[in-house]
């Protein structure tokens, strides 16, 4: 980032902050692979105190109840790749419950007993259910090869649910196409059906002057700092396309992206601007350092981070999600939060505490009357194009 932004917006150099971490702290999508940030609790630091202010205007809490969520949720995430590995075959899914403040860990009912304790043994709580998370996956795999209408708006493992959900707009659940799409998708395996009020659409944007970067005549936000460059949506350019900044001057050009399928891209970064491990807060909340990329949970809070609607927060609906957006663009391996956004927050930061999530896709609805956000994880795009996410 150049030397003037950089005055202006303090630590928030290239990127557009996501996490979980100041008063309307921002989301930072990540990816299912490992991260590089300090997984031991004698590393954490401690939450700032935009964070704190965030988790109690977005989720109605107290400081000391904001507090012990971020510690059971940092917890939950160190203890979930422990508790699966002690699940073995018997594993049906995970998630942290909010109300408990624990990790949760389904498990198949036929499951051994000392499979049982092996996993309460590591602190999580157990849940007893039909489907292992390996026929969930199974299943969502053979609905992943239907065609789906446009009236299907999308479908995931819901873990806690031990089904397959799929999302139909609701205006056009009766609609022949839509029918015969769920009917095979119920011959897939264990499959429920929820209505959704509009279908999912990506949130680029016309050009709007003085916001993050700009693509032609297309306003997105940066993601996350790598080091060469930085991380966004895959629908916000293509391969060789140019990257302007906030002020109009040139920033790099689009090395890699991918859109639909994927929706991830990575842009080198040159002329004068350079990469800072930084989300933005905007002037209204402390940026937030990022130290990593641990994976957090489903149920876990979440913020994100973009030109449009700045810091807000929810928590994490679902992961690797099949979404069918409203243009016909089929995107798989998404995260689905609760969190807002709008026209111009594509390829913005989801945060989860100091850990990147990954970068905004689309979603429905708007941060005035609510709705719901995917991100494609950091993590893929990461280890797709081998680059190294820059850390505190």
């Amino acid at each position: 980032m150049r030397r003037s932004r950089l005055r202006h917006l303090g630590l928030a150099g290239l990127l557009v902050l996501g996490g979980l971490t100041a008063a309307g702290t921002l989301p930072a999508s990540a990816a299912d692979a490992s991260s590089t940030s300090p997984s031991a609790s004698s590393d954490r630091q401690p939450a700032s105190a935009g964070l704190l202010d965030a988790m109690q205007r977005d989720f109605g809490l107290s400081r000391a109840e904001a507090e012990d969520r971020l510690a059971a949720e940092r917890d939950a995430t160190d203890l979930e790749p422990v508790a699966r590995r002690a699940a073995g075959t018997a594993f049906g899914g995970s998630w942290f419950d909010a109300d408990a403040g624990a990790l949760t860990v389904a498990l198949t009912s036929d499951a051994a007993p000392s499979t049982v304790r092996a996993v309460r043994a590591t602190g999580a709580q157990v849940r007893t259910v039909e489907h292992s998370a390996r026929q969930l996956d199974a299943a969502k795999a053979r609905v992943d090869r239907l065609d789906a209408p446009a009236g299907v708006s999308s479908w995931r493992v819901d873990q806690s649910a031990n089904t397959v959900v799929v999302d139909v707009v609701g205006s056009e659940r009766a609609d022949n196409d839509v029918q015969n799409f769920l009917e095979r998708a119920r011959e897939a395996g264990p499959v429920t059906v929820r209505s959704v009020p509009s279908a999912p659409q990506t949130f680029a944007a016309g050009t709007v002057g003085g916001d993050p970067y700009y693509t032609g005549n297309v306003r997105c936000s940066i993601g996350f700092s790598v080091h060469g460059g930085f991380v966004t949506a895959g629908h916000c350019g293509r391969a060789g396309a140019g990257v302007s900044g906030w002020d109009g001057s040139y920033i790099g050009t689009f090395q890699g992206s991918s859109f639909p399928d994927n929706d991830y891209a990575w842009v080198s970064v040159g002329s004068g601007w350079w990469t800072v491990p930084v989300v933005l807060g905007w002037g209204t909340v402390s940026d937030q350092l990022v130290r990593g990329s641990n994976v957090a949970p489903v149920g876990a809070s979440i913020c994100r981070s973009g030109s449009t609607t700045h810091w807000h927060c929810g928590t994490v609906l679902a992961r690797n999600e099949t979404v069918n957006y409203s243009d016909g663009s089929v995107v798989h391996q998404l995260t689905k939060t609760s969190v807002c956004a709008e026209g111009g927050d594509s390829g913005g930061s989801f945060i989860s505490g100091d850990q990147a999530q990954g970068v905004t896709s689309g979603g429905w609805g708007n941060c005035s009357s609510g709705g719901e956000t995917w991100f494609q994880p950091v993590n893929e795009i990461l280890n797709r194009y081998g680059l190294t996410l820059h850390t505190a």
